[in-house]
């Protein structure tokens, strides 16, 4: 029984080998010539404005997890296209169910102000 797993642990050591092999020979061989414009930090082509301890606005945080969700409900749409024609008439109104739903929820977080910026 163990030596189905053998090739997996076999193929995990050469990874881990890899990439410390990787790292090693880098440090090694690499040049290392240092110099203030090198060390210096790179944000898109501009000079870098503040601290990287800047703190953002709880609505930032809001914005993006409403993001995720309403993006991720839009991908239960997909399967339900691909299947539209198998699920008949069942399939097209629990779809609008759905939707409703979802469509309810977009106006409730609109209403309550959490897509504002200011």
């Amino acid at each position: 029984m163990l030596g189905a797993y053998l090739p997996i642990l076999l193929l995990v050591i050469v990874a881990v080998l890899f990439g410390l092999a990787s790292i090693v020979f880098s440090s090694l061989i690499g040049i290392k010539k240092p110099s203030a414009v090198k060390l210096a930090p790179y944000e898109s082509g501009c000079e870098p404005v503040g601290t990287a301890r800047e703190r953002f606005s709880i609505k930032f945080y809001l914005i993006a997890m409403l993001f995720i969700l309403f993006d991720i409900e839009a991908v239960f749409l997909y399967p339900w296209a691909i299947l539209y024609k198998k699920l008949g008439a069942f399939g097209l109104s629990e779809m609008g169910v759905f939707v409703v739903i979802l469509f309810v929820g977009y106006i409730y977080v609109w209403k309550k102000g959490a897509l504002e910026w200011e």
